[in-house]
């Protein structure tokens, strides 16, 4: 199997690099001195802003030294470093992201879509587990060094300049792993990890100027490197070719300004935490500006002027967040979930306006499959199924014998084996069934938009149910299966509608489904985060688990409703085989043979949103499963649905058993969510078809 897709020109202009001939000379001193008492502004609104009854003239006799020396502790040791750090973290986001998108030559690169914040996060968890107290100065070096790793991951697998899509893929892709081995940490070790899933949302809330004064040298340092590279940054724009005729070290500068980039975000990330998408919604302001004033064409201009823009974002978020929120509730809104929610808004709007660069839908090429291979690799997969099953059952904190299940099915069984398979035979159960649903759901949107990389969890279906079924359970503890189910449901049909109402335009044109899925997706995640920093405790624990795609707690109750959702569905699909190949190789194909294009694409749609929310019901959130069964299934049973359907839901069913057996048993009595392992698993294999569409 191989996936193809084109890449566009990677000798275009740079982003920051418009055409200029146009642009006048002068306005860009004056624009920058707006932006500058933009910045004075938002700040001097921010200082008087908090819980405390200390308003603007605190303040300000506050800073004249005349002020209570209450109103004064207030000013001098809370609101002045918490001003500072929405400055230094802006500053340092918005160079960050211009660098990054200049020298790659692709408007969506930033910290976010490098994975750059997810490296530092999970280098530091993993300093946290070990127990290892270090240095406000050295845990900037461990995020450094991850976020630099992780930076370097995403670039070699989608090439500079090699286009928007296939940098965020690989973005989003390693993020997601990840994040799920940080999140698995954070569940294993909830002592020495604790406040560090607040920490991640990112919140600029300091006490007192030391960590601000230790980061500041670190800013200052990633702004004079790329001054100082700035010239050469230019020629790149120019393209590889002309830069090299201009003597300027292509590799070497790249490298330069990637590792500049990294220094600033783990700065910002070492200060405040991640605070979402200002790397990338910073220059993208800043990049009109450079078709009016020619100043700003130039990346010793456009990189500072890019960092004042991050600084007023940050800044804007928390005036904001505290003017229309309770100071006391404002105080918990951490500022990287608003700014969270804007950038995906912000990266929704831009997927709708970009040029579709990967050609027609990516085309599998498969061998056509014989009747006896495909029969053999039904059984092979049942041999499997059934293997992973017995394994599920038997095996966990309490190994089981064949005969205890025997006893156990006919009620004679002692109460520890009834108690054990009671909990242990749901859980086996719900996987099984939410794996299977997970690969249909992945093969039906597969099949609808001819998109290869499509799946559930990637175009943010996964997410609404997320969303929608993690408000019920924060809100109504004791809610029930089929409550649960509905929610669910109602949040996977509100992401679908808008992810696939904005798509069709085009005919779900590959570009603008993923961008805008992952847009809708992390607006998503950083509701759900939002939900769980305002729940109390025992909610937020209980959000976190299921979230992990554990199925813990499940009982035959959780998994009726997708028995029944999995069934239809299935039966449906396989029905309606025919029409589903037809849709799946073209736009005239089917029309030409009087199918109904919209409303058969509607209808398969609609069931694999229907299996999604149904099996994050079930299970929790599980990722990759769409992805990986459906391309697997292709590439052993062809392209015929008629076989296709069977083959990945039982692989679907064997992946996440299989990681549910693995999350259960590996580091027994502590346990990992199944979400987790498929997301460890998937991650290698989504980035591995990447490197294979390159070819």
């Amino acid at each position: 199997m191989a996936v193809t897709a084109t890449t566009p020109d990677t000798r275009r202009p740079s982003p920051q690099q418009p055409d200029t001939k146009a642009a006048p000379r002068t306005g860009a001193a004056a624009v920058t001195a707006a932006l500058v008492l933009l910045v004075a502004v938002l700040a001097l609104v921010d200082i008087t802003q908090g819980t405390a009854a200390v308003g603007a003239s605190e303040v300000m006799k506050a800073l004249t030294g005349r002020a209570e020396p209450g109103d004064a502790s207030v000013v001098i040791a809370s609101r002045l470093p918490r001003m500072t750090a929405a400055i230094v973290v802006g500053f340092a986001l918005g160079m960050a992201g211009a660098a990054l998108q200049t020298v790659s030559r692709n408007v969506l690169a930033s910290p976010d879509t490098l994975a750059v914040n997810a490296g530092s996060y999970l280098a530091l968890a993993v300093v946290s587990v070990t127990g290892v107290s270090l240095p406000f100065i050295a845990s900037s070096g461990v995020a450094l060094v991850g976020g630099l790793a992780a930076a370097a991951v995403v670039l070699g697998l989608s090439g500079l300049g090699a286009g928007t899509v296939r940098l965020v893929l690989a973005g989003t892709a390693l993020m997601l792993g990840l994040a799920s081995v940080t999140e698995g940490l954070l569940l294993l070790f909830p002592e020495q990890t604790e406040g560090l899933y607040q920490w991640n949302q990112g919140s600029i809330g300091q006490n007192g100027f030391g960590g601000v004064l230790q980061m500041l040298p670190l800013a200052l340092t990633g702004l004079v490197g790329l001054l100082l590279v700035g010239r050469r940054v230019d020629a790149l724009a120019l393209g590889d070719d002309a830069a090299r005729g201009l003597g300027v070290p292509v590799r070497a500068t790249r490298v330069t300004v990637v590792t500049l980039a990294a220094l600033l975000s783990a700065a910002s990330v070492t200060l405040a935490g991640p605070i979402g998408f200002v790397g990338l919604v910073a220059p993208a302001l800043v990049r009109p500006l450079a078709r009016r004033f020619r100043g700003f064409t130039r990346s010793r201009r456009a990189i500072p002027v890019a960092g004042l823009t991050g600084a007023g974002l940050v800044l804007g978020a928390d005036v904001l967040l505290r003017t229309f929120v309770s100071a006391d509730l404002a105080v918990a809104v951490p500022t990287g979930v608003v700014t969270s929610i804007v950038g995906a808004v912000f990266l929704v709007a831009m997927a709708v306006r970009v040029k579709d660069t990967a050609g027609a839908a990516a085309v599998d090429r498969l061998r056509i499959r014989s009747r006896a291979a495909f029969l053999t690799t039904v059984g092979v997969l049942v041999a499997a199924l059934a293997g992973v099953v017995v394994a599920g059952v038997l095996l966990g904190d309490a190994k089981l014998l064949l005969g205890d299940v025997v006893n156990w099915t006919q009620g004679n069984a002692g109460r520890s084996v009834t108690f054990v398979l009671d909990t242990r035979v749901p859980r086996v159960v719900a996987a099984l069934l939410a794996g299977a649903a997970l690969a249909l759901a992945g093969t039906l949107i597969q099949a609808v938009t001819r998109n290869p990389l499509a799946e559930p969890s990637v175009m943010g279906v996964s997410g609404g149910a997320a969303l929608g079924a993690v408000l019920l359970v924060t809100t109504v503890p004791l809610a029930g299966s089929w409550s649960i189910a509905g929610a669910a449901f109602a949040g996977a049909a509100v992401a679908a509608v808008f992810v696939f109402g904005l798509s069709a335009r085009g005919g779900f044109q590959q570009n603008r489904l993923v961008l805008v899925g992952i847009g809708v997706a992390t607006g998503t995640t950083a509701l759900i985060s939002l939900i769980i920093v305002l729940t109390d405790p025992f909610n937020a624990t209980k959000a976190l688990t299921w979230l992990s795609g554990s199925t813990y707690g499940r009982t035959f109750p959780d998994a009726l409703p997708l028995v029944g959702v999995l069934l239809v569905s299935a039966v449906a699909a396989t029905v309606r085989r025919t029409e589903l190949d037809l849709v799946s190789l073209d736009e005239n194909t089917p029309r030409l043979l009087g199918l109904s294009l919209p409303g058969t694409r509607f209808g398969f749609l609609a069931a694999a949103v229907v299996l999604s929310a149904t099996s994050v019901a079930a299970a929790g959130t599980i990722a990759f499963v769409g992805l990986v069964a459906p391309h697997a299934a292709r590439a052993l049973a062809g392209r015929r649905h008629v076989r296709v359907i069977p083959v990945s839901m039982l692989l679907g069913a064997v992946l996440v058993c299989t990681a549910d057996l693995l999350g259960r048993t590996v580091i027994a009595p502590s346990q990992l969510g199944a979400g987790l392992m498929t997301a460890v698993i998937g991650t290698p294999y989504f980035l591995w078809l990447l490197v294979r569409s390159r070819r």
